[in-house]
């Protein structure tokens, strides 16, 4: 880029030169045609060159056409620069400065009824949330990421109208299906908390961290990890669960463990179906302080000709005042 920028000013300066030749030449012809005519036709012209006024009045044409050539060769190199784009450059450094939210939902056979509820209330909670990262994994047998934590909110909503639509299936094995089915067992949801809890970039950075559970509590087989053991992991790493609870009120003990799990872990348990749930959970999560997370340094280039466009338009401006006086 720099060397096109030296070889548009090179042209510029060659044509300047180009003019400045063409016009010296141009106007030596007709100062020789002028001596040779015009001498003959004017008797005593020297003593006519010998007057105050006169050579006052030839300084003044000669100051002008100087002022004419210099105007000239100004305005060509300007317009040189201004045609070569002159750029600055800026490093910048992104700063995000929100928070960190894992959405975690159990894809087994005893939530297909309610899970595209739940997934409506995850939609809901975007309109809540500007700039927090979001993630999506699911879980039966075993977790699968969906996407990673991301603050694409489009990206987001469109995986979860893909998930949505996955529900209503008529394929052998549906999208919310593929990878969650490699366990023993279904519904492990000490493993499905563990897999979301791990989701989080940058464990070194003091984020702010939490996760939004939707599951029945109904395991069927053993897991690797029970979600007592799931949420003290998740407590250990600073991880807020928030649990959306499906049959809540309608099933004491598993309610009371789920509430019990989130709670270890500063978080708390919301009914599916509760009028408040989506304004509670954003609610606590935003309570939570946000903090930095540095992105890489970036070298962004922007054009800068401002400075040159204006002094083009003064270099026309004089040029043409001073055409328009040499005129008279």
């Amino acid at each position: 880029m720099a060397l096109a920028n030296i070889w548009m000013l090179v042209a510029a300066v060659a044509v300047v030169l180009i003019a400045l030749t063409i016009g010296l030449v141009v106007g030596l012809r007709r100062s020789g045609r002028t001596s040779g005519a015009d001498a003959a036709r004017i008797a005593r012209a020297e003593r006519l060159r010998t007057l105050p006024s006169f050579r006052r009045a030839l300084a003044r044409r000669a100051l002008a056409l100087s002022g004419i050539l210099a105007l000239g060769a100004t305005t060509a190199i300007v317009a040189g620069v201004v045609a070569a784009r002159p750029m600055s450059a800026q490093t910048v450094q992104p700063v995000d400065t929100s928070r960190d939210i894992m959405l975690c939902l159990d894809v087994s056979g005893s939530m297909t009824e309610v899970d595209v509820e739940v997934l409506t209330v995850f939609d809901e909670l975007l309109d809540s949330f500007e700039g927090e990262r979001i993630g999506l994994t699911i879980f039966n047998s075993s977790p699968v990421q969906i996407f990673p934590l991301t603050d694409d909110y489009d990206f987001v909503r469109e995986h979860l109208a893909s998930m949505t639509q996955s529900f209503d299936y008529v394929d052998r094995v549906p999208e919310h299906w593929v990878g969650t089915l490699n366990g023993d067992g279904a519904s492990l949801i000490g493993d499905g908390l563990a897999a979301c809890a791990m989701g989080f970039d940058h464990p070194d950075d003091d984020r702010s961290r939490s996760v939004i559970f939707a599951t029945d509590n109904e395991v069927n087989g053993a897991s690797i990890v029970t979600l007592e053991e799931a949420a003290a992991y998740a407590a250990s790493k600073n991880v807020r669960v928030f649990a959306l609870n499906p049959v809540q009120g309608k099933d004491a003990d598993v309610s009371a463990e789920l509430s019990a799990a989130a709670e270890a872990t500063g978080g708390a348990a919301f009914g599916l179906r509760d009028t408040t749930t989506v304004s509670d959970i954003v609610t606590q999560v935003q309570e939570q302080e946000a903090t930095e997370l540095r992105g890489e340094a970036q070298v962004v280039w922007t054009d800068t000709p401002n400075l040159w466009i204006v002094l083009l338009s003064i270099c026309l401006l004089g040029l043409v005042v001073v055409l328009w006086r040499v005129r008279l």
